[in-house]
């Protein structure tokens, strides 16, 4: 019998609220609380949550509406400067943990096309992890925050590059067409956004502005339609939905739009970190633990320190780099992505697909565990922490 949708949602947030409030007494971050959750009740453990693919597709608006809310808070002529300094810093550290993840494996017996996917995987950061947990409403933190999305952002493009080579190899014959589409489809949506934004959006902005739950609708519609504009063009909704934010980020009522929003991205939030700890075959552990230990303490300790001599070296100053070198220091939703595609199209085996799962999973844990207790963010446990 198919389990209904109330059921899951129920067990998560009621679940998720028990979790958290013992999380919080103990002083523990709450994402974490909300990942341990989804191993113990989903379908490898006690199997109280079974469709994890719904909840999974669920869990995406979530990042969607993240990168909307981060768009409406970054001015264009400030992330074209910061894309600038990120671009050097993002192919440097990339290419490194590209060797370094596919050395490992491949010390680990992984074929040489499996060590290469899980190269590829340990390239990127978390968008989730890196900005759900910085501030945005203190000046430091904007600054930060504009050098962490443009890494992010760029590290978002190379990984749909990868993407797009995975699902040529297991869609051979229309390669050409799908490399064509790529590279007209982020000007082409660059130059709609903004003009749609400009000659419609500005206008029934200005008109509706007191309606409250008109700009609400008009926001949700302009973001989820720019998503999957972009998804269609070939590009990640992410993108798309990044780009609709910083295109109406200049008007005044961004703020009120951001602001509006801010429950509805925290309520698919907590659905994703769920999900990614239901998806997990516990079963699979003890077989890729060993390497996946190394790959995520390569991420956790390693990527830290790369990134904080690449921003120092570009000018930053050491806090501001190290902080940043904290707040990237774990493996991507992305790389789970990856893993999945390369799985499907056969290009690695379903063990280097738990391999990078649970390295990610690993790293998610330790490294929001670690900035919740170390820097600001909007969930710290201590008042002096503790910053929207």
């Amino acid at each position: 019998m198919d389990q209904s949708i109330l059921f899951s949602v129920f067990l998560i947030f009621t679940g998720a609220a028990v979790l958290a409030t013992a999380a919080l007494y103990a002083r523990q971050s709450v994402i974490v609380a909300y990942i341990l959750l989804g191993m113990a009740i989903g379908p490898s453990a006690l199997g109280l949550v079974r469709d994890v693919t719904l909840l999974q597709d669920l869990a995406h608006v979530g990042i969607v509406f993240l990168l909307f809310l981060l768009g409406l808070n970054l001015h264009p002529q400030d992330l074209w400067n910061m894309f600038r300094k990120a671009t050097v810093v993002t192919l440097i550290s990339s290419a490194l943990f590209a060797v370094l993840g596919a050395a490992t494996s491949w010390i680990f017996g992984y074929s040489t096309t499996e060590a290469i996917v899980i190269g590829a995987a340990m390239m990127f950061s978390s968008t989730i992890i890196g900005l759900k947990l910085l501030p945005s409403t203190v000046l430091h933190h904007q600054h930060t925050g504009e050098i962490i999305i443009s890494v992010l952002l760029l590290q978002d493009l190379v990984a749909i590059v990868i993407m797009l080579v995975l699902h040529n190899v297991a869609n051979s014959g229309d390669g050409w067409q799908h490399a064509t589409v790529m590279s007209l489809a982020l000007p082409g949506i660059l130059l709609f956004a903004f003009g749609f934004s400009r000659f419609v959006l500005t206008r029934l902005l200005a008109r509706f502005d007191t309606i409250q739950e008109y700009i609400f609708l008009l926001a949700i519609g302009w973001c989820l339609g720019m998503a999957e504009l972009a998804e269609a063009l070939g590009l990640s909704p992410e993108i798309g939905a990044f780009i609709a934010g910083i295109s109406v980020a200049t008007e005044p009522i961004s703020r009120f739009i951001a602001e509006r929003l801010k429950p509805l991205r925290d309520f698919f939030l907590i659905v994703f970190f769920f999900s990614l700890g239901a998806a997990f075959d516990l079963s699979a552990m003890q077989q890729v633990f060993v390497p996946a230990a190394i790959l995520a303490a390569i991420a956790l300790l390693v990527k830290p320190l790369v990134f904080k001599r690449l921003w120092v070296w570009e000018g930053e100053s050491p806090g501001v780099s190290a902080e940043i070198g904290a707040r990237l220091g774990q493996i991507s939703e992305f790389s789970l992505l990856i893993a999945v595609l390369a799985t499907r199209s056969d290009v690695i085996s379903m063990q280097a697909s738990y391999l990078i799962q649970l390295a990610t999973l690993i790293t998610f844990i330790v490294s929001s565990y670690y900035i919740v207790l170390r820097y600001p963010t909007p969930i710290a446990i201590s008042d002096r922490l503790r910053r929207d």
